[in-house]
């Protein structure tokens, strides 16, 4: 059940970072609110993930997509500390981080519709 809710905690953290990463590759400075509720969105899903797993019961793609937006997490705070540094991120990192969410959330959706 914490994987549902999950999947739909990161639909909406994405569209934060959609406005995030269009801000950037445009090279301004993103939204520090819309930061701020994308990292929150972000952590609470992975939170519910991380319950799942830990009750035991999480299927392996469920294990799978919370390495991988472990790991785009991380990224995401390389991402926050050149903001308040007040340093645009490279472009490349912007992407990596995009591509590692999204691809932990393609994951986490094919485990969904495969329970």
């Amino acid at each position: 059940m914490y994987t549902t809710y999950a999947l739909i905690i990161f639909a909406i953290a994405a569209l934060g970072g959609l406005v995030l990463a269009s801000h950037v590759l445009r090279g301004k400075f993103a939204p520090w609110a819309v930061s701020i509720l994308h990292a929150l969105l972000g952590a609470t899903g992975l939170v519910l993930l991380l319950l799942q797993v830990l009750q035991g019961n999480a299927a392996g793609r469920v294990v799978g997509a919370l390495g991988l937006l472990v790991v785009a997490a991380l990224g995401g705070f390389y991402l926050a500390a050149l903001h308040g540094r007040k340093t645009l991120p490279p472009k490349a990192v912007v992407l990596l981080h995009a591509g590692l969410a999204v691809t932990g959330f393609l994951v986490l959706l094919s485990a969904v519709l495969a329970a």
